[in-house]
C-alpha cells in the first residue's frame, strides 16, 4: 500500500524513480488541443440511410481515423489522426444508447470516492500478484522489474461473468457494486453497437466481433494524482491497448495525448463524453485496414485526475486472425493466428511496446 502515488504524492519534489528519460518525458511544450472539421450524421443510423452513415463511418476512420459524435447523433472528424479511430459519445444526447448521464456520473464519482477512502478500506483489495484478477496496484503490472515508475494507481475490474466477477469487487463506497455493474452492462452494449457498425463498414457479418471476440470485459480505473512536476513524468506512457475495443470515460480534466505525424496533439475533454478507440486485436482482424494510434496520459499540478477504461477483449482462448473475408487474392494475411492471452503475456511482458508486441505474430515475406 505504501507504494500507491495516492498514499504520498504530497512530496514538494518528484522522486527520481519517476522522471522518465530526456527523450521520452513530456517537458514544458505547449501541447495544441485537436480542431475539428466537417459533421457527418449518426443520426440516419437509426433510420434509411444506415448503409450511407456506415460508409462515411469506415471512409473516416480510414482517413482520418478520429470522430466526435455530439448531442445530435452526429459524428465530426477531427483532422490529421490517420492511425486511430476515437469515437466520443456525448452521452447526455444518446439515452436511446442505453447510458444515462446520471449513470454515468455515479459511477465516476463512486471511482472517486474508492480513491478518497481510508488506506485501511482499500488494502485487502491491493496486490502485486498479476494472477490475482481484481486488484488495485501502481504503475503498471511491471511495477519490480520497469526501470521508471507512472505516476498513476489503478484499479482493475474483471467484469465477464459479471455474477461471478462482482463478488471480488471493492464493497466500498457505498453502491460501489450496484452503479459499476449497471455501468459496465451499457458501456458493453454502447461497444458492441459500435462494433456492429464497424463489421458492417468492413463487409463483415453483422455480429462478427460478437461471443468470444469480445467476450471478456475489463475495467481499469486509473487514478492520477497531482503531480509536483509533471513535465518529468507520465501517467502512462506511449502505447496502443492491446484490447479490441476501448471505451474510455476521461471526465473533465485534461491529460489523454495521441501521437500523429511524430507529435502529440491533445484530446480536449468533453463533458459527459466516451473516447472510444480501436486496439491490436482489431489491427489484427481488420489486417491492417484499422489501426490503434500510440497515445499517453500527463500530469498536472493542480488537481487528480480519474478515468475509467472499459477494455471488450477477446476470451483468453479466442483464436484471433485476419477475418478471411478481408484478405484479398493479391494480398496475404498479416498475422498468424494466435490465443488472445498468448498476445497479452507478450503485450505485458513488452511493456505495452506496441511494435514489439505485435512483432512475434506478424507474417513476413
Amino acid at each position: 500500500m505504501e507504494k500507491l502515488v495516492s498514499s504520498w504524492f504530497n512530496n514538494k519534489t518528484l522522486p527520481q524513480s519517476y522522471i522518465f528519460p530526456p527523450e521520452t518525458r513530456p517537458g514544458n511544450h505547449v501541447i495544441p488541443r485537436c480542431n475539428t472539421i466537417p459533421v457527418v450524421d449518426l443520426s440516419k443510423a437509426l433510420a434509411h440511410e444506415r448503409t450511407a452513415v456506415v460508409q462515411q463511418i469506415l471512409e473516416a476512420s480510414q482517413e482520418f481515423g478520429f470522430f466526435q459524435v455530439n448531442g445530435l447523433f452526429c459524428i465530426r472528424k477531427v483532422q490529421f489522426f490517420c492511425s486511430q479511430i476515437i469515437i466520443l459519445f456525448f452521452l447526455k444526447q444518446v439515452i436511446n444508447h442505453g447510458v444515462s448521464e446520471n449513470l454515468v456520473n455515479d459511477t465516476m464519482n463512486v471511482f472517486k470516492e474508492f480513491f478518497e477512502l481510508p488506506s485501511e478500506d482499500k488494502a485487502g483489495i491491493y496486490s502485486e500478484d498479476l494472477k490475482r484478477p481484481c486488484r488495485l496496484y501502481t504503475s503498471s503490472p511491471n511495477y519490480n522489474r520497469e526501470k521508471v515508475h507512472l505516476w498513476r494507481d489503478c484499479l482493475r475490474l474483471p467484469c465477464h461473468p459479471l455474477k461471478e466477477c462482482i463478488k471480488i469487487w471493492p464493497q466500498k463506497p457505498t453502491r460501489y457494486r450496484e452503479i459499476v455493474a449497471a455501468y459496465s452492462i451499457e458501456a458493453k452494449k454502447l461497444g458492441s453497437r459500435i462494433l456492429d457498425l464497424i463489421s458492417e463498414g468492413l463487409g463483415l457479418d453483422l455480429g462478427y466481433f460478437g461471443d468470444k471476440l469480445s467476450e471478456s470485459v475489463v475495467i481499469s480505473v486509473n487514478h492520477y494524482p497531482p503531480c509536483p512536476d509533471p513535465s518529468l513524468t507520465l501517467g502512462i506512457a506511449k502505447h496502443c491497448d492491446p484490447s479490441l475495443l476501448t471505451i474510455l470515460l476521461q471526465g473533465d480534466v485534461f491529460g489523454l495525448q495521441v501521437l500523429n505525424d511524430s507529435k502529440w496533439i491533445g484530446v480536449e475533454p468533453l463533458h459527459n463524453a466516451f473516447v472510444v478507440n480501436i486496439g491490436h486485436q482489431l489491427e489484427v482482424v481488420s489486417n491492417n485496414r484499422l489501426k490503434g494510434a500510440e497515445h499517453r496520459v500527463v500530469t498536472n499540478s493542480t488537481v487528480a485526475r480519474t478515468t475509467a477504461a472499459i477494455f471488450l477483449n477477446p476470451s483468453e482462448d479466442c483464436i484471433v486472425e485476419p477475418a478471411k473475408s478481408l484478405i484479398r487474392a493479391d494480398e496475404s494475411p498479416a498475422y498468424r493466428a494466435f490465443k488472445f492471452k498468448e498476445f497479452l503475456y507478450n503485450y505485458v511482458t513488452m511493456g505495452g511496446n506496441s511494435e514489439k508486441s505485435l512483432e512475434p505474430f506478424k507474417r513476413h515475406g
